[in-house]
């Protein structure tokens, strides 16, 4: 997988979660969805 392909798929999924945001109740919700996908992205990259 080169580096273009990785910022795409990367982009595109920090879109999808923008989305989301949109219908997300209030921004503790939003906040935890971050640090989870923060917390997921670490270690599916580092790890």
């Amino acid at each position: 997988m080169n580096l273009k392909r990785v910022v795409g798929f990367a982009l595109f999924w920090v879109a999808v979660g923008i989305i989301l945001a949109l219908f997300l109740p209030n921004t503790f919700v939003e906040v935890l969805c971050v640090l989870l996908c923060i917390l997921a992205g670490y270690n599916l990259f580092f790890c």
